[in-house]
């Protein structure tokens, strides 16, 4: 048994696993970039579930029926959610609106949120202490394992939340991209005489190929003023949903215009000069702050090698004089 750890804990061992990992995810990646399916077509038919789940809502509200084309959780997930009652003590409102901004929408990404939450944290631990205790020789202290495996039960139970953040900040950094690109699109669309339903459906139609984020969350608005009876909470919905600046500047727009009778193209051009200027801003910022991301690169990398390069024929030459 000390022989096969001993073995599995060598350098080569390691490296040989680190190699074949490597090499497994570089064939992974090749192989999903030629079996990639049409990524907007499937969201597509995930919103087109969501506008069909929000008619079913509606529909209930008014007629007071059970029917619902919710899609359930697993089984066994829900099973554990609700025998510890896991929404009461690690389900927030704020986390259901984060779950909400990064695009897991329904009953079942709460389930599986809350599911992961218990189970990363408890797995971690677990795997800590075997490794700690009996696979490891590192020669630490019992108390500073300990240290260790609570220090991983922390970050396990801070990892669903630190991917639902990753996953926002995709999103909106997909959405903030194709924001200006999609006011133009609404803007021709709403001076040309169409409604702002047939202009978000038209613009998340044409806006699906630079940002599916955004033609998503344009199609849910859709829906939501097609059923909702008061338009304005749709807007209000779509502000919240995505959390980008300029989305919310539309949504403010929208609901201004529908209240008072506001002009919608002169505000909408103005939102999207805005909004276009903005995402110069940010262009601008990333390439002021690249000289000094830069240096420590330098120092770090081309001095040396600069140095070497210009130092050696002068040092062979004066080992050479003296010898």
């Amino acid at each position: 048994m000390d022989d096969l750890i001993e073995f599995l804990l060598s350098r080569q061992t390691i490296l040989a696993a680190l190699v074949a990992i490597a090499t497994f995810a570089t064939i992974l990646t090749i192989a999903m970039s030629l079996f990639d399916s049409d990524r907007l077509g499937r969201r597509m038919k995930i919103i087109a579930s969501e506008r069909e789940r929000i008619r079913a809502r509606e529909r209930e509200r008014l007629n007071e029926s059970k029917i619902s084309l919710r899609r359930q959780p697993k089984a066994y997930m829900k099973n554990i959610v609700d025998r510890f009652n896991l929404s009461s003590w690690l389900g927030t409102e704020q986390a259901k609106n984060q779950m909400i901004m990064a695009g897991f929408r329904g009953p079942q990404a709460e389930v599986g949120f809350l599911f992961f939450r218990l189970v990363t944290p408890i797995g971690l631990f677990l795997f800590s202490l075997v490794y700690l205790f009996f696979l490891s020789n590192l020669g630490w202290p019992v108390m500073m394992k300990i240290g260790a495996a609570i220090a991983a039960t922390y970050l396990g139970l801070k990892a669903p939340e630190i991917y639902i953040s990753n996953t926002i900040a995709k999103r909106q950094k997909s959405m903030g991209r194709a924001v200006p690109d999609a006011l133009d699109l609404m803007l021709i669309c709403v001076e040309s005489g169409m409604s702002i339903e047939h202009a978000f459906r038209k613009v998340a139609q044409e806006v699906g190929a630079q940002s599916i984020p955004l033609a998503e969350e344009l199609t849910l608005a859709t829906a939501e003023l097609s059923y909702l009876s008061d338009r304005r909470q749709a807007f209000d919905n779509l502000a919240a949903r995505t959390g980008v600046d300029s989305l919310k500047q539309i949504a403010t727009v929208l609901t201004q215009a529908e209240r008072y009778g506001t002009p919608l193209g002169q505000a909408l051009r103005v939102v999207a000069n805005e909004s276009r200027q903005r995402r110069m801003n940010e262009a601008e910022k990333k390439a002021a702050a690249l000289p000094p991301k830069l240096t420590v690169p330098m120092i770090v990398f081309f001095l040396p090698v600069l140095f070497a390069v210009i130092i050696t024929p002068a040092m062979i030459q004066v080992a050479a004089t003296m010898h």
